[in-house]
């Protein structure tokens, strides 16, 4: 008589804290960027990995991407049974849910993978191999495309402030800082959301904490545009940082209270 085989999802439960429009940054810079890929894509599956207590995260998750990708579909998954239990009632036509962890428990390789707060109980030594597990699983690059994305990262309990790490098949590619500009009193107050691969080196002679020392410094140059707004004096800020840091993205995405930075510029030391 031989055993049946059982497979166990890969990671641990989350706490599932959640709340309704607590990703839009994050969703509205995946549509922009990565719109183009999911249109193109044969498969075009968005993974909501560790999406917490409620489902309202891949809901939104689905509404939005649609606004650019209408073929998109979304798949929520998650650790714990109970979750995914309780989120079926939510399921329709391109929204599933189903019981799983960092293996991806979805047919094919997704062209997307959110990953929001789910990393932060981890320690940093666990991270890299998280990310090349995730990355492995994408839809590969080639005939043009540059493959599926990973997005990593981690933000407050409204969504007010948000950093995520960008990565594709062949490993990150940039860092992103997102936020409500008119909360923000200077952009190192971003740093308590470094998503888990960083939050810890934000220490002298390390170059995420350059970084945020320099993007202080040039929010407080920027300060005579305040009485033009929030959004100008950002806007001025990443001018000026852009100056010595490869800032990748344009104003259309800072006036979003958005920058996005290579991942290469405040990748940590290795010791």
């Amino acid at each position: 008589m031989t055993a049946r085989a059982t497979t166990r999802p890969v990671g641990t439960v989350t706490r599932g804290t959640t709340n309704p429009n607590r990703l839009r940054r994050m969703d509205r810079w995946i549509a922009a960027t990565h719109g183009a890929e999911l249109r193109r894509a044969e498969n075009p599956v968005a993974v909501d990995l560790g999406y917490g207590a409620a489902p309202w995260t891949a809901v939104e998750l689905l509404g939005r991407l649609r606004t650019v990708a209408p073929r998109a579909r979304v798949v929520g998954v998650e650790i714990e049974p109970e979750r995914v239990a309780a989120a079926r009632p939510y399921e329709r036509a391109g929204l599933a849910f189903r019981h799983g962890g960092f293996e991806i428990p979805v047919p094919g390789r997704p062209a997307l993978v959110r990953a929001a707060n789910v990393l932060r109980q981890y320690d940093e030594d666990q991270v890299a191999a998280v990310w090349e597990r995730l990355c492995a699983r994408l839809a590969p690059a080639g005939g043009g495309s540059r493959g599926g994305l990973l997005v990593e990262g981690t933000c407050d309990e409204i969504g007010r402030r948000h950093v995520w790490v960008a990565l594709g098949p062949e490993g990150p590619r940039t860092v992103t800082f997102a936020t409500r500009l008119g909360s923000l009193e200077r952009p190192s107050d971003l740093a308590e959301r470094l998503p888990k691969a960083l939050i810890h080196r934000n220490v002298p002679g390390e170059p995420v904490h350059a970084f945020l020392r320099d993007f202080d410094r040039a929010w407080a140059a920027a300060a005579p545009y305040a009485s033009y707004g929030a959004r100008q004096r950002w806007i001025r800020t990443v001018r000026a940082l852009r100056t010595d840091w490869p800032v990748t993205d344009s104003p259309t995405r800072w006036r979003q209270g958005e920058m996005t930075v290579s991942w290469g510029a405040l990748a940590p030391r290795t010791h």
